[in-house]
């Protein structure tokens, strides 16, 4: 066999598996070296929250079965608003773009460290109570990505490069969600990438608030089990986007809000002189620990103040005086006592 003809059976042959050929590794090599052109996401796609986010082929786009039309509401909310919510179908008013009392959030993650087991926060969205996006910011990540998931987190390489650092991340969200309710399903798994914790007070956790109210036959139920169930809503069927997943999170919530309120205390008022006393306690500046007895007292601790106490003396105004010839007093009362005398 002459060598230009093996050349055409090897032509013929099958084609590269998918997962690393040559042109897509040099499309990476050229994301990475800063062109900012580049971008590794379908034409299809029109928005970071759309849904599903990519070129997945296999799976049918939810929204074509989606009745938008309905007027059929359920515990006094509109199901077509919802669904609506969900896929980003609303305009909003500007009231309704202030963040509020509640807030629904969803992270997603990439896989480091070694095979990609070990989870890394890579993508967080925030959306109140109407469904408006208030924060959506891809996360820098420190270590390699071994792992970008992308068939469930939606996470590319060319997501990274306008990524923030974590801790500025991290930041935002304290601030944002700071006195305020967070609304999330399995919502400590959130909380635990982004090092964060919150009173429980103010956490709603619309799967174990579905499983202790009945509304799913399941102790832990799926986000998208319970949006089919509750919204005929198919999410998560392909591709997952953090702002799709925390819409429906929060329009599982609303549908069932008043009765899962029930369940929770009236959030304490403010008190008036609190803000007063803390802001006064956080300008006072640290001094060194005073050893017992050293008498340094009056000073900030940098906690809070030690007041100084002085001893209650009695004023020469308050101590009753004698009048003068005392001794005239003495056996006044007539009846002489065990040592009294008469003069």
């Amino acid at each position: 066999m002459s060598a230009s003809a093996a050349k055409k059976i090897f032509r013929k042959g099958k084609k590269p598996e998918q997962g690393g050929p040559p042109h897509k590794r040099r499309k990476l090599d050229q994301l990475s070296s800063g062109s900012p052109g580049v971008a590794l996401v379908s034409s299809q796609d029109t928005s970071t929250s759309a849904f599903p986010r990519g070129n997945s082929t296999t799976v049918t786009d939810p929204e074509l079965a989606v009745d938008f039309t309905t007027s059929k509401t359920k515990n006094g909310e509109s199901l077509a608003t919802l669904r609506k919510m969900i896929f980003g179908r609303l305009e909003y008013t500007s009231t309704q773009k202030d963040p509020g009392k509640y807030l629904a959030i969803d992270c997603e993650m990439v896989g480091v460290g070694i095979d990609g087991e070990e989870s890394s926060l890579a993508r967080v969205s925030i959306v109140n109570y109407w469904g408006t996006v208030l924060l959506d910011e891809f996360v820098k990540q420190k270590e390699r990505v071994a792992d970008y998931r992308t068939k469930w987190s939606g996470i590319r390489p060319s997501d990274m490069v306008k990524a923030k650092q974590f801790e500025e991340v991290q930041k935002t969200v304290a601030a944002l969600t700071k006195d305020r309710i967070i609304v999330g399903h399995a919502v400590h798994n959130d909380l635990k990438v982004l090092l964060l914790s919150h009173p429980g007070a103010y956490i709603r956790d619309t799967q174990r608030l579905a499983a202790k109210h009945n509304v799913i036959n399941s102790k832990r139920p799926a986000l998208r089990n319970l949006v089919k169930q509750e919204l005929d809503v198919v999410i998560q069927g392909g591709e997952h986007s953090s702002v799709t997943d925390a819409r429906a999170t929060m329009a599982v919530f609303r549908l069932h809000r008043k009765e899962w309120e029930k369940g929770f205390k009236p959030l304490p008022a403010p008190r008036a002189g609190a803000s007063k006393k803390r802001k006064l306690d956080e300008s006072s500046e640290p001094v060194e620990p005073t050893p017992p007895g050293s008498g340094r007292k009056g000073v900030s601790s940098g906690l809070s103040t030690i007041v100084k106490r002085t001893p209650q003396t009695r004023s020469k105004s308050t101590v009753k005086t004698a009048s003068d010839n005392w001794w005239t007093t003495l056996g006044a009362s007539g009846i002489a006592g065990k040592g009294s005398m008469k003069l």
